[in-house]
């Protein structure tokens, strides 16, 4: 995947990925981002899409995690 940020068509159910939480500003470069698994995909957001984690953490989708 490039540099951009995935749209709610390239996730699926199950992929892990890089989230910032919605009420969180995403240009803080304090924020730490939340690494976790995708259990529901709600819509693209300009902030990238929304999905909730299995965890139940609800953010924007800053990056897909690729398995090394």
């Amino acid at each position: 995947m490039s540099n951009e940020r995935p749209t709610a068509e390239d996730l699926r159910q199950g992929l892990t990925v890089e989230i910032v939480q919605g009420d969180q500003d995403v240009r803080s470069e304090d924020q730490e981002p939340i690494i976790g698994e995708v259990a529901t995909i709600y819509e693209d957001d300009p902030e990238g899409p929304t999905v909730e984690l299995k965890n139940g953490v609800v953010g924007h989708v800053k990056s897909v995690v690729h398995d090394e």
